[in-house]
């Protein structure tokens, strides 16, 4: 190996021994994920493919803040999002993650992009990611990423249902430590669901999705 190769697999190395980059997926199994795991929540009067794509290993979401929601009863504003709650993916105990890589274009905002679903009433999530004008969030309290738009990013998100607690990784490293809100019953989901503030054009991009579960 030449020696610059050395230098650049030495830093390499240095800045993934850093005290805050962490591989969060260590300890738990991946486990089986296709379309008979998930369905696709989208505005009730749009055919799928209007708002939702899969091509070349890449989910694409979109919504406009003028769509309906996506049931007739439901008081929520509109999404384009996947639900990962089928085939027993509907988990109410363990320990679970999240894994994808999300990518937002310049202009989205007001906007959900990831969200663990359940929790006590009041609340509807346990945890929201959100953005707002380039800036990824965690609901409206905490900033985890200040400049989001165009590029890809590794989300990880870990939710201990039994202790209640959630954390949450952007490129292997640790952004946020937190209290779960209760609930008896969780789903992953992801793509675009709008939110106070909503741009009038949502979109997301995911690829590499991934749930996972530690290993008992």
């Amino acid at each position: 190996m030449k020696r610059e190769e050395c230098e650049l697999v030495q830093k390499e190395e240095n800045k993934h021994t850093s005290s805050s980059f962490r591989y969060p997926t260590l300890g738990f199994i991946s486990l089986p994920l296709n379309r008979s795991y998930h369905n696709i929540q989208k505005p009730l009067d749009v055919p799928e493919d209007q708002r939702y794509s899969f091509c070349d290993g890449v989910h694409k979401c979109r919504v406009y803040s003028t769509n309906k929601p996506h049931t007739l009863t439901s008081l929520t504003k509109p999404c384009t999002e996947i639900a990962i709650h089928l085939r027993g993916y509907n988990y109410s105990s363990g320990v679970w993650q999240f894994e994808g890589y999300g990518y937002v274009p310049a202009g989205t905002s007001g906007v959900c992009i990831m969200q663990v679903f359940g929790a006590t009433s009041p609340h509807a999530s346990t945890l929201m990611l959100r953005v707002y004008n380039g800036t990824l969030m965690y609901y409206r309290s905490t900033v985890l990423i200040d400049e989001i738009y165009d590029k890809w990013f590794r989300v990880n998100v870990v939710h201990d249902a039994d202790a209640s607690k959630v954390k949450v990784y952007i490129d292997g490293y640790l952004k946020l430590e937190a209290d779960g809100r209760g609930g008896t019953s969780h789903a992953f989901k992801c793509g675009v669901y709008a939110l106070e503030g909503d741009s009038f054009c949502m979109e997301l991009r995911w690829r590499g999705i991934k749930v996972l579960k530690k290993r008992d």
